[in-house]
């Protein structure tokens, strides 16, 4: 009994989920025709193309007196599994009187010329029916996916102002059942993998129209699919509708788009990357002549572009007043920015941001400041690589705060290449100053704060003179030079007191010599025919020992 229940409930089940599928499709009509109330006998025909002026109606007779209610819809009517079309059935409720005889009605498109039906009744059906309510129904005429109709139902003969007119749109392709059956509208489906080691987009193509070939391109989505050049064409015999796509860069308007082989066919787009927004922001160009920075968007975005300066401490990127700008399609500039590394620009779209930083790696950077320990005190210099104006303010922070106080401020004119010292006395211990470039119209606000006190006069910056700076370029060279003329006056000097001191060792030799033998006069032995060789040096020989004595003397 209870599997009996359970099958029982099962297939319930089963039919309410089968009823449920089946309303999301279209009704399907195995032949189209015309049908009318139970007892009024009806034929169809054309009706004239140039029908007879309305006359005037009977007393009483009036749009709203005989029609009671008029149904348009949509069915399909399939002749295999891809080959259906839709019809426009229209159904007309009204009040048929003895001086009505049939019906017209007449549908019109965009372009297109009416197509009008009459439908007649019979006396005898008029005569009885009269009075009465009846339905008229007809499913024969040819609509396209998303085309708007116009209808207009009339009385035959044509009475004046007795009749209704009304619009219809028909489904469009984005409906399953369209897309599954109807040839305008299957446009096959796309799947896909992405290699992003390799750049390239693996397709796979399913439910494409049978027997056409299929085309996949690869197209940047705007108010058309433009063309990347991936292109490819699947035929319809290959067994694997399989195709590999190279890509650039994944931005998210880049589609794959496919089609049919056949004329007007309907396209599919599938964008992979819709979601890779952050790979707008990329392409942000600076003309250090104009010094002008811009971007532009490969795709169009919904976006805000500003400048901000970047915090050293927490990195957060602070807006600079009046540096924003709404992105759309179009190309953002921004006149007279200082390409200073804290410098950014901001992207947000929707709730997120994104900052990208174009001078982080300094390329471009103008001017710098520059802090050394000289003897306990820090010494300040402002080198430019171009001629500018800068504002120099004197500032200190208090505790709990981050905004730096301006207590003073200074205007410098910086020349090209040439450092500039500032020499800075504070007012107390651990202060700092901030300097912002003013010949421009987007800065950045650079605050250095010193460790350690300057010992100065009470008379703020002061912008030391270029002479000082010149003396210093001459007094380094003349120095090295110096040392130079030393260092080889002290090495002559040590080589020449070597060669006196061997000089009087050889001497002394020749003074013993005669002391031991004085009965050779000193003559120098017969076989003795090459000079000696004394520490290296080489010494020659000496005929006589008187002369000796001389060279002893000159040596003390």
């Amino acid at each position: 009994m209870v599997l009996w229940v359970a099958l029982l409930m099962s297939h319930c089940c089963l039919g309410l989920i089968g009823a449920a599928a089946d309303s999301t499709g279209l009704e399907r009509i195995e032949t189209c025709g015309t049908s009318c109330s139970q007892g009024l006998q009806c034929k169809t025909k054309p009706d004239n193309w140039f029908p007879p002026p309305c006359q005037n109606p009977a007393e009483g007779l009036n749009r709203s007196s005989v029609f009671r209610h008029i149904n348009i819809s949509t069915v399909m009517r399939c002749e295999g599994r891809q080959k259906c079309s839709l019809h426009l059935r229209i159904k007309t409720a009204f009040k048929l009187t003895e001086s009505i005889h049939g019906l017209s009605i007449c549908t019109v498109t965009a372009g297109m010329m009416a197509s009008c039906r009459i439908f007649s009744f019979r006396r005898e059906s008029r005569h009885r029916l009269s009075g009465l309510q009846v339905e008229v129904e007809n499913d024969c005429t040819d609509v396209s996916p998303s085309q708007r109709v116009q209808v207009t139902v009339k009385t035959v003969p044509s009475y004046c102002g007795v009749t209704w007119t009304g619009t219809y749109d028909a489904p469009e392709c984005i409906s399953e059942d369209l897309r599954r059956h109807v040839p305008e509208c299957i446009t096959g489906r796309i799947s896909y993998d992405v290699n992003p080691q390799r750049k390239e987009l693996s397709v796979s193509v399913s439910e494409m129209l049978e027997d056409k070939d299929y085309h996949l391109r690869l197209c940047r989505k705007d108010f058309i699919c433009v063309g990347t050049g991936a292109y490819t064409l699947i035929k319809k015999g290959e067994h694997v509708k399989r195709a590999t796509l190279p890509y650039s860069r994944p931005v998210p308007c880049l589609c794959i788009e496919g089609w049919s082989a056949v004329t007007d066919a309907s396209r599919v787009q599938v964008c992979p990357f819709k979601h890779r927004l952050e790979e707008l922001w990329l392409g942000i160009n600076f003309d250090p002549l104009e010094e002008t920075l811009s971007w532009e968007p490969v795709c169009p975005v919904t976006a805000v572009v500003a400048l901000c300066q970047k915090r050293r401490d927490d990195g957060v990127c602070v807006d600079l007043p009046h540096a924003s700008q709404n992105a759309s399609r179009e190309k953002i500039t921004f006149t007279k920015v200082d390409p200073h590394p804290d410098l950014c620009m901001k992207f947000t779209a929707g709730h997120q941001s994104w900052t990208r930083c174009p001078f982080a790696d300094a390329r471009f950077q103008a001017w710098e400041v520059v802090v050394t320990r000289l003897k306990g005190q820090e010494d300040v210099k402002m080198l430019s690589q171009i001629t500018a104006t800068f504002s120099l303010g004197l500032c200190a922070k208090s505790e709990g705060l981050t905004v730096c106080q301006i207590t003073d401020t200074h205007t410098m004119h910086v020349e090209k290449h040439k450092a500039v010292g500032l020499n800075l006395a504070w007012e107390q211990c651990n202060s700092c100053f901030q300097v912002k470039r003013l010949d421009v119209k987007f800065a950045a606000t650079v605050i250095h704060c010193l460790e350690q006190c300057n010992q100065t006069g009470p008379d703020g910056p002061v912008v030391s003179s270029r002479a000082s700076w010149d003396l210093t370029c001459l007094i380094l060279p003349a120095a090295v030079c110096l040392s130079g003329v030393i260092v080889f006056t002290l090495a002559l000097h040590v080589l020449l007191t070597v060669y006196q001191r061997r000089k009087q060792k050889i001497n002394r030799g020749c003074i013993s010599e005669k002391r031991t033998d004085p009965a050779s006069d000193c003559v120098v032995p017969v076989f003795q025919t090459q000079p000696a060789l004394h520490g290296g040096f080489l010494i020659p020989d000496s005929p006589q020992c008187g002369n000796t004595e001389k060279a002893n003397l000159i040596s003390d």
